[in-house]
């Protein structure tokens, strides 16, 4: 974030425009619209200007700007020739008035963003200067979204702030009354012009006795998928932004994080292979912990909670103190990186089979079949594989996998600084060695690593041959 939104009162304050152009009188109409006592002065005011200063709505000074039109004023903004303006901004700063030149970002202490007017509703966009089209193309689509009932609705909801005070003295509660009602059947009844209904309704839900009881706590496990934030699922979004509390893992980035309401409480639990920063057991004390205190926790998992997340662990133990948990599949690390690299993990003439495989066993390496694990036709994506990798070709090779057999390793997949690389089962273990890899990243073997694009040629092949042996 490049500057700081906010909103300023100017109601009885005054604001001083300099100029009287074609770009000046939209921001004359703003200024004006947000109660600012208007101050113009412009050597060519626009018509406009000169009928509001006749009905005594606007001051007007026709003549050029000097210095002493700052005293007593809040905000100032310019719209004019390059030699006005500079001279504009730089008396504002010098008496530390906020100022904005119009197209001027450079001069300019404030920015003016487009914006959407719903009364007690105000939605603000800028691109900070960057792309003002940019900008108002957003406004004109959050125009056509956003009901226009909007401001009448939070009005609504003003009238009752002290009333709801009064009645629901708990703070998580208050907070929970509104976030159904903003969902609810009062907010649509209000939406849709019904304001007599909505008001019945309210003084009913206000008396409810269900809202002076302590809120209860209950945790969602969900899964973030493999590191891109588009790859979330709608549910978790909408989890996320509800949550007081997000308790996440190493594999969860700031991308996804930012999603979650700014206020909640984040408590990192992050670990690595011999480098735990909490206990399995750890973690459930502090799920239970946030749910017992009535808190809404999102426990957020790289990848789906139960594809090696552990998610099972902490399902149980939650349930077993009676803990509300929702569940919440996201797009495992096997699929969403094997998709972003191209590879199908299945083929109806490469593969009939997959599986998913941790290189990363409770206590050391993962007792497996490898027998089973190196049938023809099969695909393995395998997790938690770096460190095992030289072991995994090895085992796979004895039990009678063709060395061959393609390889790709995927690094850090879906994320901006995704990797790729390619080889064989027998070199496995030194194209993760030579190539550097580190974790996190996924490990696919089978025929169907060929059809990626960016496999080498000598990968690539002949598909058909390749299906016909």
């Amino acid at each position: 974030m490049k500057s700081l939104p906010i909103f300023l009162d100017l109601k009885g304050r005054t604001a001083l425009l300099v100029g009287g152009g074609a770009m000046a009188l939209p921001k004359a109409r703003l200024l004006r619209a947000a109660g600012a006592e208007l101050r113009i002065v412009a050597q060519e005011p626009d018509p406009e200007f000169r009928s509001w200063a006749a009905e005594q709505r606007t001051a007007l000074a026709e003549r050029p700007f000097r210095e002493n039109d700052l005293e007593g004023v809040r905000i100032v903004i310019a719209a004019g020739p390059d030699d006005l303006c500079r001279a504009v901004a730089e008396a504002a700063t010098a008496r530390q008035i906020p100022v904005n030149v119009v197209d001027r970002p450079e001069l300019s202490s404030f920015l003016m963003p487009a914006i959407v007017d719903r009364d007690d509703v105000v939605v603000a966009i800028s691109t900070h200067g960057s792309a003002p089209v940019l900008a108002r193309r957003l406004r004109r689509t959050l125009e056509s979204q956003l009901p226009a009932r909007l401001g009448p609705l939070a009005a609504f909801a003003r009238r009752y702030r002290r009333a709801l005070a009064a009645a629901v003295t708990d703070p998580t509660a208050r907070r929970r009354f509104w976030e159904a009602f903003f969902d609810g059947p009062i907010a649509r009844d209000l939406l849709s012009g019904d304001d007599a209904r909505a008001g019945a309704r309210m003084l009913t839900e206000i008396n409810a006795p269900g809202w002076r009881e302590a809120p209860r706590g209950r945790v969602a496990l969900v899964g973030a998928g493999p590191g891109d934030p588009e790859l979330l699922t709608l549910k978790a979004l909408r989890l996320l932004q509800d949550a007081e509390v997000v308790v996440y893992d190493k594999l969860v980035g700031p991308e996804i994080l930012d999603y979650a309401r700014r206020d909640a409480e984040r408590i990192y639990v992050g670990k690595a292979p011999g480098r735990h920063s909490h206990g399995q057991a750890e973690i459930a004390e502090i799920l239970l912990r946030e749910a017992r205190a009535g808190k809404r926790v999102v426990r957020l998992k790289g990848g789906d909670p139960f594809v090696f997340g552990r998610g099972g662990e902490e399902l149980e133990a939650l349930l077993r103190q009676g803990v509300e948990v929702e569940l919440v599949p996201g797009i495992t690390a096997a699929t969403g990186c094997a998709a972003v690299a191209g590879i199908p993990l299945t083929h109806r003439d490469h593969a009939s089979a997959v599986t998913f495989v941790s290189g990363q066993g409770k206590d050391g390496p993962p007792d497996l079949d490898w027998a089973a694990l190196a049938t023809r036709r099969h695909t393995l994506a395998v997790y938690m594989g770096v460190a095992s990798s030289a072991r995994l070709s090895r085992e796979l090779i004895a039990h009678g996998r063709d060395p061959r057999t393609p390889v790709a390793v995927i690094e850090r997949g879906s994320l901006p600084e995704e990797r790729k690389v390619f080889g064989t089962l027998r070199g496995l273990g030194a194209l993760i060695a030579d190539e550097k890899i580190e974790a996190p990243a996924l490990i696919v073997i089978g025929e169907v690593v060929r059809l990626a694009a960016e496999a080498p040629r000598d990968l690539a092949g002949d598909l058909a041959l390749a299906a016909a042996e």
